[in-house]
């Protein structure tokens, strides 16, 4: 049996969240206008069509790993319906959101895994920019 992994393998995390129709999309937006106002993370662009593995249009929040603590459960309690994927990145882009994932709402499928890359180590660590500047309290 192999020895369990170390933490330091986390490098970061990645929160998707998806919205299937109009109504869902207006509800995402809410949903990160709030993430904006109260975390220090990446938000990325929209996906409003399939993009990857993802199995529904979506956007995507970088994090770090120390705000797992408290942004992870403020997505459990205000997640309004809407289906999230949380994952985190250990450099291995196909194993993390296959095996390694949260998933709170509807499970749904990862497509096009064998389009993923097995791993990324040995490559450089993408630096987390954060583009946003809370001004409330979680």
């Amino acid at each position: 049996m192999k020895p369990p992994k170390t933490l330091d393998t986390i490098i970061g995390y990645h929160a998707h969240i998806y919205f299937k129709d109009a109504a869902e999309r207006t509800v995402a937006e809410t949903l990160r206008a709030q993430i904006g106002e109260r975390f220090r993370v990446q938000l990325g662009r929209w996906h409003d069509r399939l993009v990857g593995p993802h199995a529904r249009p979506m956007y995507q929040v970088a994090f770090e790993v120390h705000q797992f603590a408290a942004f992870v459960p403020w997505l459990m309690i205000n997640r309004a319906a809407l289906t999230i994927l949380v994952h985190p990145d250990t450099r291995h882009p196909r194993q993390d959101p296959l095996v390694n994932a949260l998933w709170f709402g509807e499970v749904l499928p990862i497509l096009n895994v064998e389009r993923l890359p097995v791993s990324t180590v040995g490559q450089p660590d993408a630096t987390l920019a954060p583009n946003t500047t809370p001004t409330l309290a979680a």
